[in-house]
């Protein structure tokens, strides 16, 4: 093959690489922009379905956080006895129960408010515990009268958990 036979050989075949690449390059585009629009339809539909519950797991910790509020538990659970530990122990353990009816719920929020939750359960155990644990306290008319006072000065520690589950579930909608 001499020079000219080379040269026609590459003028030939030119036009055809091209059209070549330009078809792959379009045929790729076109594919990973259908690819996409699949994945978007499917994240649709999943957020249709993954909605509703991801906002019924948050009305679920916004209600436990409602019940173990130390001002409502306290009226909610009344004293069997006159006994202080055993009055402050059914107080942790209906918390307990609540928490325990509802822990499932935490796949569904996300990992900061799951936190909140649990600190403002904890918080609360302790400021019952703290309460139970004062010598000046000896009944269970004493230990809900002293918590009911603390909580003059300050919110309850479930307050700060709600506000947060608030603020989460408007960046939802």
């Amino acid at each position: 093959m001499n020079d000219t036979e080379i040269l026609d050989f590459i003028y030939a075949i030119l036009p055809a690489i091209v059209i070549g690449l330009l078809s792959f390059y379009f045929f790729h585009t076109y594919f990973k922009g259908e690819e996409n629009r699949r994945r978007f339809l499917i994240l649709r539909e999943n957020q249709k379905t993954a909605l509703p519950i991801r906002l019924q797991a948050y009305e679920r910790f916004a209600l436990f956080l409602e019940r173990i509020s130390p001002g409502k538990i306290l009226f909610r659970v009344k004293a069997t006895s006159e006994d202080l530990d055993m009055y402050s122990n059914l107080l942790i353990a209906s918390i307990e129960q609540e928490f325990e009816h509802n822990i499932a719920q935490q796949i569904y929020v996300s990992n900061e408010c799951w936190d909140y939750v649990k600190t403002a359960k904890n918080a609360t155990i302790s400021m019952i515990r703290n309460a139970a644990g004062k010598e000046s306290v000896t009944n269970p008319d004493e230990l809900r009268e002293l918590i009911l006072k603390s909580l003059m000065d300050r919110q309850p520690p479930t307050d700060a958990a709600l506000s947060y589950i608030k603020k989460e579930v408007k960046s939802l909608t």
